[in-house]
């Protein structure tokens, strides 16, 4: 499927770059890749894979010939041997012995295919892995640039309130304030600071995931040379939510459908259990006595070829083959239910989504009015035509309305992340 490209952000470069204090600087695109390479889960993903592989070889390596050597030294300890009436000397010997053998069976041929089924299962695995990892990314990575952005208008705020509060301290120098006034202000300007402090420890924490996502060192400076597009937000949200539901792109339908084909080889691989297993082998023995005498009746060249059926198990493979057979209709059973509930959760997460793109940009509405409202209440407390508690009221509506823009930004987000990722589109 096309890649859905996320304009949330933009300025995406190819590469990540490195400026001269050994920053990382990191686009939202450059930065999934980046984290695709390093992160730890997704090469222990990418190895399961490779173990898979290796799986399937060892199952295939045993039906190939297989070959053995072996080599002794024997010592009699002068021992002999009364034979027909008269002593032989037992030698002292060695011999060397080289066997080849090859087996095959019904439950074998079907272990391959089960092997290949596992290989697949790992890699969709893998891609869900891939996945999870890109939307986890994106969702850090917005989230630090949503609270930056709010930190910035926070710090504007602030900068204005300590302007107000010395203002107010000479007024209070020169009588033409009362001292609680002052004190009030004083109040406000400290709980707006920590407000600030406040969003730039969660701005640090941001950080924090994003770098653990990345696979670098908590001292690893990040820049992100993405920025922030509102316009075409909308565009890449309605589109989305539009799109259509393909249910065979769902890593979780994928996974299903490989546990059915498991569970069918599985019941194959039971029902083998009555058939034959076909032998051959060859054996070459060599042994030469380290002394005259003695009887060497060992022969040099040995072919086997054998064929066992199984007769009676007390009815221990019919069970074995019931046993499968119902794990195959419950495997069926699960694919069934999982369909049908694939498409209602589709409609949720586009209901959630479209919600929750409502709320932002209603938060985002409030949070504009709340500053243009404080500025001009700063302005009119400057001149004398605003009280103290209107600007009191004004500031407390700052605060709380980037609280609930950040939460309702990352809802969002987390909500845009959840329908990509069920699409199966890349994040």
């Amino acid at each position: 499927m096309k890649k859905i490209v996320i304009t949330l952000l933009c300025a995406i470069g190819l590469s990540p770059l490195f400026a001269q204090d050994s920053t990382l600087v990191l686009s939202l695109e450059q930065a999934q890749d980046y984290a695709v390479r390093q992160n730890r889960s997704m090469q222990n993903a990418a190895l399961e894979v490779k173990k898979a592989h290796a799986q399937r070889w060892q199952t295939i390596a045993a039906m190939l010939p297989q070959a053995d050597a072996s080599g002794q030294y024997i010592n009699m300890c002068n021992y002999e041997m009364n034979f027909m009436g008269g002593s032989m000397p037992m030698p002292n010997y060695l011999t060397a012995n080289v066997t080849a053998s090859i087996g095959i069976n019904g439950q074998a041929i079907v272990g391959v295919l089960l092997q290949n089924i596992a290989i697949e299962m790992q890699d969709i695995n893998r891609k869900q892995t891939e996945a999870e990892l890109r939307g986890n990314v994106m969702t850090a990575y917005m989230s630090v640039k949503v609270m930056e952005s709010v930190t910035s208008l926070l710090d504007s705020t602030l900068a204005n309130m300590f302007t107000l509060a010395e203002q107010t301290r000479r007024m209070v120098e020169v009588g033409a304030a009362e001292q609680t006034q002052y004190d009030l202000m004083s109040v406000r300007v400290n709980a707006m600071k920590n407000n600030v402090n406040q969003n730039k420890r969660n701005v640090d924490l941001a950080y924090n995931t994003l770098r653990v996502l990345l696979g670098v060192k908590a001292d690893t400076p990040l820049q992100l040379s993405s920025a922030l597009d509102a316009e075409s937000m909308s565009s890449q949200i309605l589109n989305l939510i539009s799109e259509p539901f393909v249910l065979e792109n769902n890593y979780n339908y994928q996974l299903l459908q490989k546990n059915v084909d498991l569970a069918k080889k599985n019941k194959a691989m039971a029902g083998w259990a009555y058939g034959p297993t076909v032998g051959a082998s060859y054996q070459y023995q060599y042994r030469h006595n380290l002394s005259d005498g003695g009887l060497n009746m060992t022969p040099p060249n040995m072919i086997a070829v054998s064929v066992s059926m199984p007769i009676w198990s007390s009815g221990k493979r019919a069970a074995g083959v019931t046993e499968k057979k119902l794990a195959l209709q419950e495997a069926e059973n699960t694919l069934s239910e999982t369909t049908d509930n694939l498409g209602i959760q589709h409609r949720q997460l586009c209901n959630n989504l479209e919600n929750a793109y409502a709320i932002f940009l209603n938060e985002k509405e409030n949070l504009t009015v709340t500053h243009r409202v404080m500025n001009n209440v700063v302005n009119k407390y400057t001149w004398g035509s605003a009280s103290l508690l209107e600007l009191t009221n004004a500031s407390n509506d700052v605060i709380s309305a980037q609280s609930t823009y950040v939460q309702a930004s990352l809802t969002m987000i987390q909500n845009f992340v959840e329908l990509e990722k069920f699409l199966h589109n890349e994040i």
